[in-house]
């Protein structure tokens, strides 16, 4: 399993939303200024579907993160179950007046777990970033 965390300094609901929201994800979904998430679809609710297109923008490679939620609790929890079979949980903690996100994953066989943790530790990076400065 992989464990990516970041704590963003706003309030529990905009973290959820922003994290939950298309119109949001298509903005925060990159791990760099190389890729953009042209789509992104959501039914943030248990047996509900999502999908985010993410491509590079010099439209060299893109792939679709998809699969069904197991598990949706609002501002606390969402778990996962992509369509390759590979299952997460996404945990969002109160601490203090920040919020602390934690995703938990298996990862795929075909690129090196160092790799895959470094770019989803850049999504959420990233997703910190747009957050806190979104006015």
């Amino acid at each position: 399993m992989i464990t990516v965390q970041n704590t963003i300094n706003t309030s529990i609901d905009k973290v959820w939303d922003f994290w939950t929201s298309p119109e949001h994800v298509i903005n925060w979904n990159t791990p760099s200024a190389e890729w953009h998430t042209p789509h992104a679809e959501n039914d943030i609710k248990t047996g509900g579907n999502f999908k985010y297109k993410m491509s590079a923008k010099h439209n060299s490679e893109s792939f679709d993160f998809e699969g069904v939620y197991t598990n949706v609790e609002k501002n606390k929890v969402i778990e996962y179950k992509l369509f390759d079979n590979r299952t997460g949980t996404i945990h969002f903690e109160i601490i203090d007046d920040k919020v602390r996100l934690t995703e938990i994953f298996e990862p795929e066989k075909s690129n090196p777990e160092d790799m895959q943790k470094e770019w989803c530790q850049a999504v959420i990076d990233n997703f910190k970033k747009y957050v806190e400065n979104f006015k």
